[in-house]
């Protein structure tokens, strides 16, 4: 059945909610980023984020419902995000996804860099990784890095290949991370513990490189 209007209010409200949040953050440099919330399984209907907006701000036409081709399914003079095709991939390849984020942050793009070579960034052993829904003492999690494609269809495809329902994120080579949840609370979270092990990370390879030179000069 196609969403209700009472539907379709409440996820472009959620999504004015989780958009200020991370706005707030700087999460959305320019105006990159896009977010969506699922409203129908069959057939497949999203509210996401339209084109070319300024993030920082909520206006009447900021969101619009698209089907699983990542095509509008109503009429209007909007255009979804560029991306909009990954987060169908998202919902597709994860049935119990109701919710996909996309953020650029200079810790995502620099984790995606240096550790592209490996296709992979791990980590463990770090309480945040409880916030991903993973409580295995002294966890370990590995997400996925794709390239860059220009070509989204082609972007999408090297997402699908790779995103599966244990780890909720995978991130894009000098781009960002798409993370997902059964919601947008869940989505949020896990969003926000990506974006946490990425900075402890960056910061511990700080220091660490900073201890190193200080023994190096000590001895």
């Amino acid at each position: 059945m196609p969403p209700t209007l009472e539907q379709k209010t409440d996820a472009f409200k959620r999504l004015d909610e989780v958009k200020l949040t991370f706005a707030k953050r700087d999460w959305f440099p320019g105006t990159s980023g896009n977010l969506s919330i699922k409203v129908a399984d069959d057939p497949l209907q999203f509210a996401v984020t339209a084109s070319g907006k300024d993030k920082t701000k909520l206006t009447p036409e900021d969101y619009l419902l698209v089907d699983g081709d990542a095509r509008p399914t109503e009429h209007t003079n909007l255009k979804p995000s560029a991306e909009t095709l990954v987060h169908a991939v998202v919902y597709k390849k994860i049935p119990q996804a109701g919710a996909c984020f996309h953020v650029h942050t200079l810790g995502n793009n620099l984790i995606s860099e240096l550790y592209f070579s490996q296709r992979a960034f791990s980590i463990q052993g770090q309480e945040l990784i409880k916030g991903l829904g993973i409580w295995e003492e002294n966890a370990r999690i590995t997400v996925p890095i794709v390239e860059n494609f220009a070509d989204i269809p082609k972007l999408a495809a090297a997402i699908e290949k790779v995103i599966s329902p244990e780890i909720p994120g995978v991130l894009i080579r000098n781009h960002g991370i798409y993370a997902w949840g059964a919601n947008d609370f869940e989505a949020k979270r896990h969003l926000e513990s990506f974006e946490f092990l990425f900075e402890y990370h960056l910061r511990w390879l700080q220091l660490s490189q900073a201890a190193h030179n200080l023994a190096k000069a000590q001895a």
